[in-house]
């Protein structure tokens, strides 16, 4: 019985730990489908405390509670791909040349999970009858005068056997669909998460060997518990850590954008000032005709300075954006089809070269819509009419928890000295521009805390790349600021 206790004393690490990885990271699906899996394993360890429990609980007893709690090992599978489920639903996958991967990865479905619910649900059914288990039988670990029930298996005990082999083949095909995911954190999350997994498994599979108990697999579950929790805190903290960063440029930004504003008013109120005066003195009678002029040109440049600060107050002011998470992919493929018209008209085309099955991040999808529309109105305005090639290049990719969105088109280039300064308010190349075009990408970028810049340009065309982050600021970094 003290042994007994042991082994469930045991099983209750892993759900203390998960339910307290889920109060500080309660904002995460993840976290809820980490909780699920920890929960069945605890309950797999009283599963199999009970078991220790002869002469102290009657034997049919036994065989009712060992009967029902086998489920927790029974519907591991559906709840480890329900993990699995959720990592690839809201993360980015690279499309591959390895068509097995690709396949492996279109596995990871609603219905797919359905069915393995199901199949687990046919075995655990099994398992009430005598064809899965018929009783129990006492045996002794060896070495050792510690009495157990060991349960005697029906005939189809091999479907079990078989349902939890696959088990240890599922999580082979998780380490290797992990490699299509390009968000480096996670990719170790999901590998570590695999292979402690296994591990854990094997153990289990000790207790089939009458003789072993429950010592394998109750050292399993302390290890696994410890190191999974382990991985999940390291990689949410990692992103964190991140946006952090992302925080603290945003808070400037934004006391910068006051500051701006605070200026703004300021400039309004003494251009009101010198307006009221410069009337009045044009009225005088005894102002000379070269004195009117110049007081004219006092007029039209402090006229020029208030359309200039109504500018700049646009600019910098617009509500709060909401962020959702959004497949990126779907926003460009919808922007290219906004300008379609217009790059008709220059004849330019516009390829997309998606290397992605989705590209998940949270944005502001009309924001961020605008954006790609300036950009490639933009690009397709910079090409010049005698250039024979005339296109616009997209591509994406992803590294570490960003996602880098690359623009490349055939224009006559920016010289390198303006590479900066073409993303400040009214610095246009155009003479009919207003230059608001590129600050408004960068500022709408930037309120997505992320970057945009020119990598490359020369005459045979302009290079920018967008950086997005791919996260949102959860519950977790306002508890963590």
């Amino acid at each position: 019985m003290i042994f007994g206790l042991l082994v469930m004393i045991i099983g209750i690490i892993p759900i203390v730990l998960a339910i307290n990885t889920r109060r500080i990271f309660k904002g995460t699906e993840l976290s809820l489908a980490l909780l699920i899996y920890m929960i069945l394993i605890s309950i797999w360890q009283l599963n199999i405390g009970i078991l220790y429990f002869v002469g102290n609980i009657p034997e049919s007893c036994i065989l009712f509670l060992f009967k029902f709690l086998r489920f927790a090992t029974t519907f591991a599978i559906p709840s480890l791909f329900y993990v699995v489920y959720i990592i690839l639903k809201n993360n980015s996958l690279s499309f591959t040349n390895n068509k097995y991967i690709h396949s492996l990865t279109k596995l990871f479905s609603r219905k797919t999970l359905l069915i393995f619910f199901i199949w687990s649900t046919v075995v655990y059914i099994l398992n009430w009858t005598s064809l899965g288990i018929k009783g129990l039988t006492i045996k002794q670990i060896y070495g050792s005068h510690i009495d157990f029930y060991f349960p005697v298996y029906g005939q189809f005990q091999w479907i079990y056997i078989l349902h939890m082999s696959s088990f240890i083949v599922f999580l082979f095909i998780i380490i290797f669909v992990s490699k299509s995911l390009k968000d480096q954190y996670i990719k170790e999350f999901l590998r570590s998460f695999s292979t402690y997994s296994i591990l854990l498994f094997i153990s289990g599979f000790i207790n089939f060997i009458p003789g072993t108990g429950a010592i394998a697999s109750s050292i399993g579950v302390v290890i696994f518990s410890v190191m999974i929790i382990f991985s999940f805190i390291k990689m949410n903290l990692l992103i964190t850590l991140q946006y952090n960063l992302l925080i603290e440029r945003q808070k400037k930004m934004d006391y910068t954008g006051n500051l701006a504003g605070s200026l703004i008013h300021e400039v309004k109120n003494i251009s009101q000032v010198i307006k009221g005066f410069s009337q009045i003195l044009l009225a005088s009678p005894t102002l000379a005709s070269n004195e009117k002029e110049m007081i004219t040109i006092i007029q039209g440049a402090t006229q020029q300075l208030e359309d200039l600060s109504n500018n700049y107050n646009d600019y910098i002011k617009f509500s709060k954006m909401d962020l959702k998470i959004e497949d990126l992919n779907k926003i460009i493929f919808e922007s290219i089809s906004f300008v379609s018209e217009i790059v008709k008209e220059n004849s330019v085309t516009i390829d997309f070269q998606n290397r992605y099955s989705s590209l998940k991040a949270y944005v502001n999808k009309p924001y961020l819509q605008q954006v790609f529309i300036n950009m490639l109105k933009n690009c397709s305005e910079a090409i010049p009419g005698e250039a024979l090639e005339r296109s616009i290049t997209i591509e994406a990719e992803i590294i570490n928890e960003s996602i880098y969105i690359h623009l490349k088109d055939t224009g006559k280039g920016i010289p390198a000295d303006n590479w900066e300064s073409v993303f400040d308010p009214f610095t246009s190349s155009k003479s009919s521009g207003m230059g608001m075009g590129l600050p408004f990408v960068k500022k709408i970028i930037f309120e997505h805390r992320g970057d945009i810049k020119i990598v490359n340009s020369g005459p045979n065309g302009t290079h920018f790349q967008i950086e997005i982050p791919q996260y949102e600021l959860s519950d977790l970094t306002n508890k963590l600021n």
